[in-house]
């Protein structure tokens, strides 16, 4: 608490400032009050930093996935890697990216809403060359698309767009399904201009030029799975439900198999002619006693000994030890 001046304290000072020998910026200053942050409402951070450090975790792996797949289409070495992942308005978006483009919308089922793939020129020129003969040398080429060009991209996008569903498998089971193709962004008004939305930024390296792919996804459509990225969950899950389902799916699995059992009584040996006269009433001399255990196969293989008898009007064995071969083998 600030000392509390006496009045001839006070006096003394007002005479000094009106005298000149004391300046009024040497008068004691009040506490300086909280600093108070900033915040744009037009612009609100919907997406935390955790949320932004999975979705670059995710689709980190998803660069790598279309960098084989892209190979395997153009027969070119592709390099694709993940640039920067960042919150932005709609808006900001449309109009950073070129007229014309390529701009694939498509819906990630179940998240709500759609979402947005475009592809640069310059990337999208390149393929269509190499797919169509060309050396894929050409940095730009200024000219709008043909349906030609729009089948060739279209079909290359989807297989791209397809392969979210091995990226997104660890956090969240998803589908693909395409919407629509436009040229010109500024005719897309899927979203409304102010809506946030997070823009993840891919850099394709085909021989030796650069071109930029880019994801949008809207905070609308993944605003009921927030919680799937937190990779915290991911861990949580990973040791906890997801090992009780993979044991339960074992024992599952393993309960169903069927296996030949058979219980051997005992072995003797006769002549064919006297096999051929046997009758009911007969007895056959086996090379077991009464009062030996029984021999237990299973698919052939000697697993157990046992002893016979009756399980209510029907005949069964009692299992009386196990025949371990596999670890006498080990020792």
């Amino acid at each position: 608490m600030a000392d509390v001046l006496s009045q001839s304290e006070i006096d003394a000072l007002l005479s000094a400032l009106s005298a000149g020998e004391l300046e009024p910026e040497e008068l004691p200053k009040e506490e300086e009050k909280q600093k108070v942050k900033v915040y744009d409402f037009r612009s609100p951070q919907k997406f935390s930093k955790e949320h932004i450090r999975a979705l670059e975790v995710i689709h980190d792996n998803f660069a790598r996935i279309i960098s084989n797949y892209l190979t395997a289409q153009i027969r070119r070495n592709t390099k694709v890697k993940i640039e920067t992942v960042e919150q932005i308005t709609y808006e900001e978006f449309i109009h950073s990216v070129p007229n014309p483009t390529i701009m694939m919308v498509f819906k990630m089922i179940p998240l709500n809403g759609s979402v947005l793939f475009e592809m640069n020129p310059t990337f999208s020129f390149k393929i269509i060359d190499i797919l169509l003969g060309g050396s894929g040398d050409k940095v730009h080429v200024n000219k709008e698309f043909t349906d030609i060009d729009k089948n060739i991209i279209y079909k290359i996008g989807s297989g791209i767009i397809a392969n979210l569903k091995l990226a997104w498998e660890d956090v969240l089971s998803i589908d693909t399904e395409i919407e629509t193709l436009d040229t010109n962004p500024a005719l897309n008004q899927t979203l409304a201009p102010n809506e946030a939305v997070a823009l993840i930024t891919f850099s394709a390296e085909i021989g030796d030029n650069n071109s930029f792919l880019h994801l949008c996804i809207p905070y609308l459509s993944i605003e009921k799975f927030l919680d799937k990225l937190i990779m915290q969950n991911w861990f949580r899950a990973e040791d906890s439900s997801d090992n009780d389902i993979a044991h339960e799916n074992i024992r599952h699995g393993i309960d169903e198999v069927t296996v030949n059992v058979e219980a051997e009584l005992g072995k003797t040996s006769i002549l064919v002619d006297d096999f051929l006269k046997l009758t009911q009433g007969d007895v056959l001399m086996l090379n077991e006693k009464v009062t030996e255990p029984i021999k237990v196969y299973i698919e052939d293989e000697l697993c157990y000994c046992a002893k016979p008898g009756t399980i209510g009007k029907k005949i069964g064995v009692s299992i009386l030890d196990t025949i371990r071969k596999d670890v006498e083998g080990d020792e």
